[in-house]
């Protein structure tokens, strides 16, 4: 009988310790069971928003939930970055990462937190190219004859920005430092303003994203003096790569996901694989290479190495410029 009573407590304590690891795995192929928030740290048209609500409807159907999109704008995306790292690590809050969370690092000195440390990287989105644009009066075609010309008008020809620190800022200042130039920096609440203003001659000189002024450009309310990519693009065939004028130079906005740091490798992977999909669909691929742009994919430790890499690139130049947040 004491046997038999044994046999009954060993078979009910090995039962006992084997629920948790199931309960864990049942709530891993569980997920997502409610909507996910995706926050972006700019307001609505940008292109991290653009991007983001591109991926959302396709995403969603890939997931079987709702996504919603939260703007959260402000201190160059440093708000939406801390709801989502305070945010519990479960996979339900997630935040739209771009070349601004690389840029922050070094922009900023008093950060609450460190991106690549308190953050885990899910997927990679999209690579959108930086585009050398010139309001239409400016008297140049080639980026030799601006840089001419701003050699001859020291400190008169502007250069518009989405603000301090932003990628259209941080592009221009590389380019300051490659090519010799002083370019005058003017930073607006946004690069829609800022661009209102390029086509208007208010500043002269900008480095917009191919999504956001291509159709500028082909109109003819903008003169795309180059490419920041390496090689040239479909989207504009005839306009050459800043490289072949400044030799090394490259530039381009970028957009991810990322997510609380301790969310379990399971539901990153989960995420992961859906964001790459979605990448994959036909429409979205369609509407990428519409704006000029490409897919970003990968894996979770593709991206945590580009984003570590982009962070080591544009910190090098908020160095050697002295830029600091406002």
């Amino acid at each position: 009988m004491k046997r038999l009573q044994r046999r009954q407590f060993l078979r009910l304590a090995a039962g006992a310790s084997v629920l948790p690891a199931m309960s864990r795995v049942a709530g891993a192929q569980a997920y997502p069971s409610r909507p996910l928030q995706l926050l972006v740290g700019f307001a609505p048209g940008g292109g991290t928003d653009v991007m983001a609500r591109l991926l959302q409807p396709v995403l969603s159907e890939r997931l079987g939930q709702q996504i919603v999109i939260e703007n959260r704008p402000g201190a160059g995306t440093n708000i939406a970055t801390e709801a989502v790292l305070n945010a519990a690590p479960d996979g339900y809050t997630l935040l739209a990462a771009s070349l601004a969370n690389a840029g922050n690092a070094t922009l900023y000195d008093n950060l609450k937190f460190n991106f690549i440390r308190d953050l885990t990287a899910v997927a990679g989105i999209a690579i959108d190219p930086f585009v050398l644009e010139v309001t239409p009066s400016l008297p140049v075609k080639t980026i030799p004859e601006l840089v001419a010309y701003v050699k001859a008008h020291p400190g008169k020809v502007n250069m518009g920005s989405g603000g301090i620190g932003s990628g259209n800022h941080l592009s221009g200042e590389m380019l300051n430092m490659m090519a010799g130039i002083d370019l005058v920096h003017v930073p607006y609440r946004g690069a829609g303003p800022a661009m209102v203003d390029l086509m208007g001659g208010q500043v002269q000189v900008m480095f917009n994203t191919m999504s956001a002024s291509l159709q500028y450009v082909r109109a003819g309310k903008l003169r795309a003096l180059g490419v920041a990519t390496k090689t040239r693009q479909a989207a504009l065939p005839d306009v050459p790569t800043v490289a072949e004028s400044v030799p090394g130079y490259e530039s381009s906005f970028w957009t991810g996901m990322a997510a609380p740091k301790g969310t379990p490798p399971e539901i990153v992977g989960t995420l992961n694989k859906a964001v790459n999909a979605s990448l994959d669909d036909p429409k979205v691929k369609a509407r990428l290479a519409e704006w000029g742009a490409t897919a970003l994919t990968g894996s979770p430790a593709d991206f945590a190495k580009f984003v570590a890499d982009e962070t080591e690139k544009w910190g090098k130049v908020i160095r050697a410029a002295h830029i600091k947040a406002e």
